[in-house]
């Protein structure tokens, strides 16, 4: 039988797709308990927009999404997923009134999924607030609301009913309910199963119940949709709250449920411990069953039971002596454990323009997957392709640990980040260091050569003779159609406005067949360059004749040979570093191109680096930028001089204003400034 694994789903992409309404039959008095409840939670609903980060290839990608939320104090705190907004650099937040308000992150624990964002108004005011009820009073068959934005559309409810109070991830998904930055969120968290419809968006949403009381936070849909318990979700939004963070107890060793056929019939297996944590040095082993710690007694049969354990483990209390009882074989035992707070085992990334590599702290955990004895080093996350990096000889790899510098330790990404600052203050070219990196069981030297590249100038190229047109070959198809098989050369599809072949007289439909009486040969789309090849063996300003057909008839026109435009790659270039684009001067082809007749100011856009500022603003390759703040563009000379200025004063928004095609687009880019 072929078994097909449900996809789980994160609500929180936009892709458009209507509002799903509850279609079923309700009482008049239903009616009413449903509207009461839409009343007192809608005034508290929140469509959040969010500019998070990722990393990969070395580079911080920055990305769009929306998700849901509710406002859960007085003081416009917002509770949410980690998965909407745990990795936001910007936040604007919608009410039900369709007021944009920005938000800040004040915390977020992967862990529960669970982020708390607050609503920054320019005025002192109140919000209007949603209230927690009791989740452990939730019952299978309970009537419950689901209330957020699908698919970032208008504010949206939709009903259903309880299904489970306790749902896992089955054994063929992994028996993972879901890993957001390395953390398993099904080893704390039970669904709440409902079929209340959510979409993308509706991800932190309110699960509500018919009083207008939260009872969990909307996650997943695999089928049924999945919520956080409000208990487990208001412990973590106190905590944040209060402290910026959640802090749980670690002991270092990991269960399971108890074997189908085991000997015993309580308790919870314990799978191992970690080499060096709490359990290892209280001497807890692999095969024994807890069955008690700190006077509670454990127990785990069940898959269900194992978030549940989890959650009382993690409440023990940090840096005290906690009793526990073992059954080891036969034997009943005793030990102490001391707890130490739990670390995140993923911590925050960064990326180092100057290096070509995003990288990260190594946290306890990972290095003793790194069978490290020590979590000192830079970890090397991801590398860009050609960067200082990759580039060096041998070059670094992702998951290489950097520890040295010239010599000097390197023991965290803040010192890595501190001597960057201070190494490249004053220097506007790469140099050289020596770099010490551990790479599994080896240590290894390379020299990498520290800093951004400048653009190359641009090679003068010699400027040779140009006929100032643009022509397609005659081939032998077209040769039968102008009814002359025989018929060798090109035909003109251009001639430059202004220019000497304009004045001479040439038109477009002109076919040249001879060049100062040296007969063309093309007959292929491959002998494209034979015109042109023949045009630079002469002098630019001097003079050739051309002999052409025109409507059939035979004619001879001297046109004066001019000196080649410069083409793209031979124009001044600039680039910025930080919004991440290219621009170049315009060249004649553009202006001939784009017919502006020599009127038009600007740079073209060369190059957008997906996942900069310029690519979230919605920059274009092709646009010509004129304005910034409404300052002209001259040249690239003066948006280089501008984009110094903005990167000294770190204003909130920059507003480029564009040509694209014959529309007017006026881009309003909000960047993230880093101190």
């Amino acid at each position: 039988m072929n078994r097909k694994v449900v996809p789980l789903l994160l609500c929180f992409f936009c892709v458009f797709n209507p509002v799903i309404a509850d279609s079923e039959e309700i009482s008049q008095d239903l009616r009413e308990i449903v509207d009461n409840a839409i009343s007192i939670v809608k005034p508290s609903l929140v469509r959040i927009h969010v500019v998070s980060a990722s990393f990969r290839e070395g580079r911080e990608y920055k990305y769009q999404s929306s998700g849901s939320g509710a406002i859960i104090t007085p003081e416009g705190h917002v509770i949410t997923n980690h998965h909407v907004a745990g990795n936001a650099t910007r936040l604007l937040c919608t009410l039900s009134n369709r007021e944009e308000i920005d938000a800040v992150l004040i915390g977020t624990d992967p862990l529960s999924d669970i982020a708390i964002i607050k609503l920054t108004p320019k005025d002192n005011r109140k919000f209007p607030v949603v209230e927690f009820a009791d989740s452990g009073s939730v019952q299978v068959g309970d009537r419950v609301l689901a209330l957020g934005s699908p698919r970032a559309l208008s504010q949206s409810v939709t009903m259903g009913i309880i299904s489970n109070t306790a749902m896992v991830m089955p054994k063929r998904m992994g028996g993972r309910g879901l890993q957001l930055d390395g953390e398993d969120v099904g080893s704390l968290v039970r669904w709440f199963a409902h079929d209340a419809a959510i979409y993308g968006g509706n991800s932190g949403g309110p699960l509500v119940n018919l009083q207008g009381k939260i009872i969990g936070i909307n996650e997943i849909s695999i089928g049924l949709a999945g919520a956080i318990p409000g208990n487990l979700a208001k412990s973590v939004m106190e905590s944040i709250i209060d402290t910026g963070k959640v802090s749980r107890c670690w002991l270092g060793f990991y269960v399971q449920p108890l074997l189908k056929h085991g000997a015993v019939d309580s308790g919870v297996f314990i799978t191992g411990s970690i080499e060096g944590s709490p359990a290892d040095q209280a001497g807890v082993q692999s095969g024994d069953i807890l069955l008690e710690i700190n006077g509670l007694p454990t127990h785990a049969s069940f898959d269900e039971d194992i978030p549940v354990l989890n959650g009382i483990l993690s409440d023990l209390p940090v840096g005290k002596s906690i009793p526990m009882k073992l059954l080891r074989g036969n034997e009943n035992i005793e030990l102490v454990i001391t707890g130490i707070e739990r670390q995140r085992r993923l911590p925050e990334q960064l990326e180092f323009k100057e290096w070509g590599i995003a990288a990260r702290d190594l946290s306890y955990l990972l290095s003793k997957e790194y069978k490290r004895e020590s979590n000192e080093g830079v970890l090397v996350t991801s590398l860009q392709p050609s960067g200082p990096a990759s580039d060096a000889k041998p070059p670094l790899l992702r998951r290489d640990i950097i520890t040295k510098i010239d010599g000097k330790p390197i023991k965290n990404i803040q010192e890595l980040k501190t001597w960057t600052a201070e190494t490249m203050a004053g220097k506007d070219k790469p140099f050289p260091v020596l770099l010490t990196f551990e790479r599994k069981s080896q240590e290894m030297v390379t020299v990498v050569k520290v800093g951004i590249k400048d653009i190359p100038k641009p090679a003068l190229q010699i400027r040779k003779a140009w006929l100032p047109v643009e022509t397609q070959v005659i081939t032998k198809d077209l040769a039968e159609r102008f009814g002359e098989k025989k018929l060798t050369g090109f035909r003109i599809t251009k001639v430059f406005d202004g220019s000497t072949a304009d004045e001479a007289g040439l038109k477009v439909g002109d076919l040249i067949l001879d060049v100062d009486g040296e007969k063309l040969t093309a007959t292929n789309m491959e002998d494209i360059d034979e015109l042109p090849a023949l045009i630079r063996n002469y002098r630019a300003g001097t003079e050739a004749e051309f002999g052409l057909q025109r409507d059939g008839d035979p004619l001879k026109i001297s046109v004066e040979l001019i000196k080649t435009p410069k083409a793209k790659r031979e124009m001044p270039k600039f680039r910025d570093n930080y919004f991440e684009f290219t621009a170049r001067d315009i060249t004649f082809f553009d202006d001939a191109e784009e017919r502006w007749g020599g009127e038009q100011t600007g740079v073209r856009i060369a190059e957008v680096k997906q996942g900069g500022w310029a690519a979230l603003g919605m920059l274009q390759v092709g646009d010509l930028l004129q304005y910034i703040d409404g300052e002209v563009v001259q040249d690239v000379g003066t948006l280089e001089s501008k984009m110094d200025v903005l990167s000294n004063e770190k204003p909130q928004s920059v507003v480029f204003q564009v040509l694209r095609g014959i529309y007017t687009v006026f881009i309003e880019l909000e960047p993230q400034w880093v101190s």
